[in-house]
């Protein structure tokens, strides 16, 4: 999350946290959405079908993307492993972000798309990065406090349990339809 832990983050099942920089993101959101920024990635191979999709990634899906590379990274992955990970927005939620962005900054050209590509994306490294211990872990599930029972009123019982595994069992357990349909859904795009 952004400066604070998400409420419906199950924390107990989480073995890495990576920190991925703001300024990376919003730089790789222009790369992925503006015209220079596709002819540059065209022109590094990246095909026309994979470039169409790129606006189906936004700012925290972009984050998750760059967690997911310092993740390879530190467990020295390759060609022969498998690494998930989730895109939860689209670029469609920051139009407005992006015409900030070239009012503020002016055109995207070649060169910046060149820079970003290097320096967001191909120079990630797993610097922040911590794999969890057990008490890490309850640190964690801990800061969800100040968020989300001082500042947005939930209930403290409401987080302890959180903690027992069952607790998300049966929050998502209901909705397995609803939520296998939204998938499919959005994986026909």
């Amino acid at each position: 999350g952004d400066k604070h832990i998400p409420w419906v983050h199950n924390v107990r099942s989480t073995d890495n946290v990576a920190a991925v920089r703001d300024e990376d993101c919003i730089r790789l959101l222009r790369l992925f959405n503006e015209a220079a920024g596709h002819e540059y990635l065209h022109r590094q191979g990246v095909d026309f079908d994979t470039l169409k999709k790129l606006p189906l990634m936004g700012i925290s899906s972009i984050g998750n993307m760059l967690a997911a590379i310092k993740t390879a990274r530190y467990y020295e992955l390759d060609e022969n492993d498998v690494l998930l990970t989730c895109f939860t927005d689209s670029a469609s939620m920051y139009a407005s972000r992006i015409e900030k962005l070239k009012k503020d900054k002016g055109d995207y050209d070649t060169l910046q798309a060149a820079i970003d590509m290097e320096g967001c994306l191909n120079a990630q490294s797993y610097d922040n990065f911590l794999e969890l211990s057990y008490q890490d872990k309850k640190r964690i599930h801990h800061l969800k406090y100040f968020t989300w029972v001082e500042q947005q009123g939930r209930s403290e019982e409401e987080l302890n349990m959180q903690w027992d595994p069952q607790y998300w069992i049966e929050t998502f357990e209901n909705n397995l339809e609803e939520l296998d349909k939204a998938i499919e859904e959005f994986n026909s795009l």
